[in-house]
């Protein structure tokens, strides 16, 4: 249960550093109140999580063979597109595109509108998050991980990587913003994936 905790956590931590969903809860947070923002981020990535994790048992019943070669293939795969994707990328600096894909999304959704109820508020930053999370890279590595490991080990490390990534986005993601090095965590966060490749392999040979 403990190395499924571990590799829920930084799995999450390192992928949602900076991600879509990171920039999206980090200009909510500039707009309204944080502890409300936080609140409802986290319970959509919680929810998330616990929904990826029940698809992953459901693919545990699947054969032990393909749920091996299957983990090892996602991981393996997510590790090389992530460090493509680096070499791609200008050093030292911050996913622009991303950034104004994120503050459009939200511009969107709260249309114009001068005030906003808590409830409101609380279910935008809700809807937003778990959208901008569906058929995300991390949701599909978080159910791979969930069908050859610990569920329980593997929920609680993802939600806490999660909160981790959305109390700094809350706190100080529009200091952070132009200081990210997309390029180091991309690099980073594929140098993981192939690590998790690996230790499948490994535990399943």
């Amino acid at each position: 249960m403990l190395s499924a905790f571990i590799a829920g956590f930084f799995l999450i931590a390192v992928s949602e550093l900076g991600d879509k969903t990171f920039f999206i809860a980090a200009i909510l947070a500039m707009r309204h109140s944080r502890k409300l923002i936080f609140a409802a981020v986290v319970a959509a990535l919680a929810a998330m999580t616990v929904l990826s994790v029940l698809v992953g048992q459901f693919a545990s019943v699947l054969p032990p063979n393909y749920i091996y070669y299957a983990e090892i293939t996602l991981f393996i795969g997510f590790g090389f597109k992530l460090l493509y994707d680096a070499s791609q990328m200008p050093a030292h600096a911050c996913d622009v595109e991303m950034v104004q894909e994120a503050a459009d999304i939200v511009d969107k959704a709260e249309g114009g509108l001068p005030q906003q109820s808590n409830w409101a508020i609380c279910a935008e930053a809700f809807v937003l998050t778990f959208l901008a999370e569906w058929g995300d890279r991390t949701q599909i590595a978080t159910i791979a991980l969930a069908a050859g490991n610990n569920p329980l080990g593997v929920t609680a490390g993802a939600i806490l990587g999660h909160a981790l990534c959305a109390a700094i986005a809350v706190i100080g993601g529009r200091m952070l913003a132009g200081r990210i090095s997309e390029q180091a965590l991309t690099i980073f966060g594929g140098c993981l994936f192939l690590l998790f490749g690996l230790m499948a392999w490994w535990e399943g040979a």
